[in-house]
């Protein structure tokens, strides 16, 4: 590897399945020390685990990013610990199902706590700590939150509303040399999206939506989400980017 995060601290949330779980296995493998967030310790425990078992360095500590001081003691207490603090990833998502009409205010602020609050949290906490020397930024947003997804009006909002927020915060940020980047998924399989690839028929009717052919993986993300956090990304920010196949580029494909 090129070890290109090496000496570098990196946070990463919902870290212990999926995308998150992969990003943080390919920081530790570029030679980040990377903190692990989730609700989940047995999760976190075990990527922990896979790290440290190929050399790497790690710790997990759960948190519900969703609880604003719980999360910023998780960032503040892992730059305390390592003298540093160089990468977030604002990861973690929650969603709701429902039609419009049948959805509970409840359930609409519940897509917005995880992704939207904890993003803003999360940014808010790695800004005061990277102003002196820098840092990146990386925000998990959706295809949801580009194109119409129904019956998950919430949980698209959210995505739609990560997009923004990070242009923004990449135009305050910039002048510290913070950069704020978006990744922008379509299906990857993950534990969220076991239902739609449930078998081989879901999985071929899925696929044929995709202009590449295939279903994306948590190391297609992460790979992405790597670049920019790296040196090689030093002069990218508020930027916005696919990483989905082509599903976004295409208004329908030929089956």
């Amino acid at each position: 590897m090129t070890q290109r995060l090496q000496g570098k601290v990196a946070l990463v949330t919902g870290a212990g399945t999926g995308i998150g779980a992969a990003t943080a296995l390919r920081f530790a493998q570029e030679g980040a020390t990377v903190v692990l967030c989730g609700r989940r310790q047995e999760p976190l425990d075990a990527v922990v685990a896979q790290i440290k078992a190929a050399g790497g360095q790690a710790e997990a500590v759960s948190v519900d990013v969703s609880d604003e001081a719980g999360f910023t003691a998780a960032i503040n207490g892992a730059a305390a610990r390592h003298g540093r603090f160089d990468v977030l990833v604002n990861n973690a998502m929650a969603y709701s199902w429902g039609s419009i009409e049948e959805t509970s205010t409840a359930d609409w602020h519940s897509n917005f706590s995880t992704s939207v609050d904890g993003t803003f949290w999360g940014t808010r906490a790695a800004m005061k700590l990277m102003k002196a020397e820098g840092g990146a930024i990386i925000n998990v947003s959706s295809i949801c939150g580009f194109l119409g997804t129904a019956y998950m009006a919430g949980y698209s909002a959210a995505k739609a509303a990560i997009v923004n927020f990070s242009r923004a915060a990449a135009a305050e940020g910039a002048l510290s040399g913070i950069r704020v980047n978006v990744v922008v998924p379509a299906v990857v399989e993950t534990p969220a999206t076991a239902g739609m690839l449930s078998d081989d028929t879901a999985r071929k009717n899925t696929e044929k939506l995709i202009p590449m052919g295939r279903v994306g993986q948590p190391e297609d993300l992460a790979n992405a989400i790597l670049f920019l956090a790296s040196n090689e990304a030093s002069y990218i920010t508020g930027a916005v980017l696919p990483v989905d196949g082509g599903r976004s580029a295409v208004l329908v494909t030929a089956l």
